[in-house]
């Protein structure tokens, strides 16, 4: 069984969790990525039918979360901006992790948006609370509309 980009995006959301609740400063990012691959070594394929994280996911995984973490106040700005009657220290840890990945890559890929928004909204779906998921994608499909224009 090979891993998917599905199953490397909760990884990415498991370093955004972990970045939100103890967040590295920008010369930690990959201290802080290559931690998590350590402390997650028991994911990684072994004997017993574990999925591989091949070189290509692990990268798409580094890539994403780098790519968060170096942009985090502007893309948290963004996400500011589109909430409606809702403020930003509330949303969950889980919730900021989603959002941040989903906005970082309808900027920077080619991902057809309603993909990136369908991820995002699985994601928190799987992670998060079930009314979760309206909030994630109406942020999304308002700023995805955005860019589109």
């Amino acid at each position: 069984m090979t891993v998917t980009r599905r199953q490397a995006r909760e990884w990415a959301i498991q370093m955004l969790t972990a970045a939100d609740v103890n967040p590295p400063r920008p010369e930690e990012v990959p201290a802080f990525i290559a931690a998590f691959w350590e402390s997650a070594r028991t994911l990684e394929p072994n004997e017993g039918g574990v999925p591989k994280l091949r070189d290509k996911l692990r990268l798409f995984v580094e890539e994403r979360v780098a790519g968060v973490l170096g942009e985090l106040q502007e893309i948290d700005s963004i996400v500011i901006s589109y909430l409606e009657n809702w403020d930003y220290y509330r949303l969950g840890s889980v919730e900021r992790a989603v959002l941040r990945l989903a906005v970082w890559e309808l900027r920077h890929t080619d991902i057809p948006h309603p993909v990136v928004i369908n991820e995002a909204v699985d994601l928190v779906n799987w992670f998060s609370e079930p009314g979760a998921r309206t909030l994630v994608n109406g942020i999304l499909d308002r700023y995805a509309k955005s860019l589109a224009q």
